[in-house]
């Protein structure tokens, strides 16, 4: 599949749907989730935390509110127990069940943050690998726009490494 790799605020993109780096309560604290929070309105995360907790690496479905989208895919790659830290098989599970989401629902365009990475632990460079794995060998129904999103300066660099290595470019 076709992505591209894109620098900014997720809750500026316009997309049919933008995913969350959620936990698997799915109450929405810092990081992306934060940045979709503020610009969705406290309805996000009051829909989100009466649709959770979730299982590890599954999906849950939100309104997106304010933002521009008609969904929010939260993406449960981080447990809200243990350690709270993701793992490779959490990354790839949210990513993957993200991607068949948004295709269940019709999506034309969908906008990925790093699951998993930051907050939730992981090494953003390995994540960022697990991720594009999972974009490069999904074959979508209806989805046509996707974009991998970084929100820093480092983030960004990383990402376009990870996609640069072995890549086409805009893969």
């Amino acid at each position: 599949m076709e992505y591209d790799v894109v620098q900014g605020d997720i809750a500026a993109q316009s997309a049919d749907a933008l995913v969350n780096a959620a936990g698997t309560s799915l109450e929405m604290g810092s990081g992306v989730a934060g940045a979709l929070r503020r610009g969705a309105g406290e309805a996000i995360n009051e829909e989100a935390t009466e649709t959770g907790p979730v299982d590890l690496g599954e999906v849950a479905v939100t309104d997106a509110y304010d933002l521009n989208a008609e969904y929010v895919i939260h993406a449960a790659a981080m447990p809200h127990y243990g350690n709270g830290q993701a793992t490779a098989e959490s990354i790839r599970e949210a990513t993957r069940n993200a991607l068949e989401k948004a295709d269940d629902l019709g999506c034309r365009s969908l906008v990925v943050p790093a699951l998993g990475c930051g907050v939730a632990g992981f090494e953003t460079a390995e994540g960022a690998e697990l991720i594009v794995e999972e974009l490069d060998r999904y074959e979508p129904d209806t989805l046509e726009d996707v974009r991998f999103i970084a929100y820093s300066d480092e983030e960004y660099e990383t990402i376009r490494a990870v996609t640069a290595e072995g890549s086409d470019v805009d893969r």
